[in-house]
């Protein structure tokens, strides 16, 4: 890798078009791949579409796409004009994204054909820039896009403006909701120093091919999968449909992945649908001696699954669940945990495969500090607090919430909760605001229970609150149980059918079985999660959740909508 003087992106762009001219950089799997050597002129093009339609240094410019070539190419050319990106994820609604855009002023939107009806309504009020072809020529959605002449000539006298490190690269929407939109605002130097840090974890090379799955929107992603591959010359492609096992089994096939990057439920549903069963099938694996050994071998096999090249498969976003983690250490699975958030650009602690250690994140990254704020006597744990380059600037337009989110000292309120051990590897528990104080003053933390309840072979997901009674956990069953508990009222509405003199009378009997059955399934869980639990963590009731929980774009379930649900 090279060195940086200005810490900018456009500096990346233009030494990494330069240095790695030959090699891929973008590319749909499956397909023709974008080189470096290309980047440049496809960035550039970019940018001087962006200058010829009035778009200014300062200015907001969001961007709505798919992960792929369209949505790097996109960013990085609007980066070159010294603009500021409003990358917006995917999965939010038309509502959603008319916020955003309205919260952050963007004068134009970078949108992929995919996406141009979540935005057509913004025609009147903003500059709707769609790609026509590869070679990128745009125009308003629905007019005259830019005659070939004009662009010719845009690019031909484009002037780069003075980008500093310290100028706002980004402002990154967690929630698109109505008075819940907080903009994060980070620089050019935020990702960038976190990007180079990040060395102490994993240094990619050249020859390294990056398979990714996650949207290029969110930090994680755009850091560890889009940032540093950029500047190390790697190749990063890009599937054109979900990471489900029929799209993603042929994906690794093809593209042999060294570097892959996921939340947990990714790696949960891999192991609890296909390795554990097969696992748990084997005779041996009751045997102390044996079960190693045959995680290990479940290990090499998965490593094979993967495409058979993979040295680092990063896990972040959400918890990994502590028994697909004991797993992936004993099989010798290269996963490395990683912990930040957002604000911190976004990585705080994570450590190399080869050093991770169990339930832990690993060290603080290099240039970041990390300290406990008010440890309780007994566990040392409190608040995580932060420093370093990588912190973010602040909410855009939200001077009072950018204020409650330091200290007076300046140190960032992660709001998580954690320790941080002798060896300066740090644990984390659970969201502050998550955590339960129990009756006699535990600390409970959700996320722990959930993670034994979610254990069971029944189980899908769950998702523990407290009220005045206690604690509750709403549970959704794995598909195949409903599937098991549907069949069983179908044969209840036959059998009592028979006896039955009205089908009303059938029907409603049926029903009460099913309803008695999964009930007393709930209770089966219940009762053989508590029993790993602490007295104090233990379930008072279980609650059935039909539907899948709705969840964030790292798959974490939007907890506080539930309790409030529930009553």
């Amino acid at each position: 890798m090279y060195e940086l003087k200005d810490y900018t992106f456009p500096e990346i762009i233009e030494k990494s078009s330069a240095r790695y001219a030959e090699r891929p950089v973008f590319g749909m799997v499956g397909g023709r791949a974008v080189s470096y050597g290309e980047l440049g002129a496809k960035t550039l093009r970019v940018a001087a579409i962006l200058s010829a339609y009035g778009l200014k240094q300062g200015d907001r410019v969001a961007l709505i796409a798919e992960s792929s070539p369209f949505w790097g190419i996109s960013y990085l050319g609007a980066t070159r004009t010294g603009v500021m990106l409003v990358p917006i994820l995917t999965d939010f609604t038309s509502e959603q994204i008319a916020n955003i855009l309205e919260h952050s002023g963007a004068k134009a939107v970078i949108v992929s054909k995919r996406f141009l009806p979540k935005v057509e309504t913004e025609a009147d009020r903003r500059i709707l820039i769609s790609a026509e072809d590869s070679n990128f020529i745009a125009g308003p959605a629905g007019t005259t896009a830019l005659a070939q002449a004009d662009i010719e000539k845009a690019v031909q006298g484009f002037v780069r403006p003075k980008i500093l490190a310290d100028d706002i690269l980004e402002i990154v929407y967690t929630s698109g909701t109505t008075g819940l939109s907080k903009g994060v605002m980070l620089s050019h130097r935020n990702v960038i120093s976190n990007a180079i840090a990040c060395r102490s974890i994993i240094i990619l090379h050249r020859l390294d091919r990056l398979l990714s799955i996650l949207p290029i929107a969110h930090t994680y992603e755009f850091t560890i999968g889009f940032t540093i591959p950029l500047m190390a010359g790697s190749a990063m492609y890009y599937m054109d449909r979900p990471p489900s096992a029929t799209a993603l089994l042929p994906a690794l096939k093809t593209v042999k992945p060294t570097i892959m990057l996921s939340v947990p439920l990714v790696i949960e549903k891999i192991y609890r649908s296909s390795v554990k069963p097969a696992l748990e099938a084997m005779k041996l694996y009751k045997k102390p001696f044996f079960k190693p050994i045959l995680e290990f071998l479940a290990g090499m096999k998965l490593k094979k699954t993967f495409g058979g090249h993979i040295r680092f498969f990063g896990v972040g976003g959400a918890p990994l669940a502590p028994d697909v983690e004991q797993f992936l250490k004993t099989a010798g699975f290269p996963y490395a945990i990683g912990y930040g958030l957002t604000e911190t650009s976004p990585l705080l602690a994570g450590c190399n495969p080869a050093k991770t250690r169990l339930h832990s994140t690993g060290p603080a990254l290099k240039g970041v500090s990390l300290r406990i704020a008010d440890p309780r006597p007994d566990s040392g744990e409190g608040e995580i607090q932060a420093k370093g380059p990588n912190i973010f600037k602040g909410y855009f337009k939200d001077p009072e919430r950018t204020k409650e989110a330091f200290t007076d000292d300046g140190w960032f309120r992660t709001g998580d909760l954690g320790y941080i051990d002798s060896k300066g590897t740090v644990f984390v528990r659970g969201r502050l605001k998550n955590m339960i104080l129990g009756a006699s003053g535990e600390n409970i933390y959700p996320e722990e229970i959930e993670a034994v309840i979610n254990r069971s072979p029944y189980v899908n997901e769950s998702l523990v609150y407290g009220d005045e009674s206690g604690l509750t956990a709403l549970i959704h069953l794995k598909p195949e149980v409903w599937e098991n508990l549907e069949a069983r009222l179908r044969d209840g509405i036959e059998e009592a059918g028979e006896a039955a003199t009205r089908l009303g009378q059938a029907v409603s009997d049926a029903e009460k079985a099913a309803e008695k059955a999964a009930a007393q399934l709930l209770e089966k869980v219940k009762k053989e999660a508590n029993e790993r639990l602490a007295a104090f963590s233990r379930i008072g009731k279980v609650k059935i959740q039909k539907e899948p929980f709705e969840k964030t774009p790292t798959q974490k379930i939007k907890r506080f909508l539930y309790p409030k649900r529930e009553g």
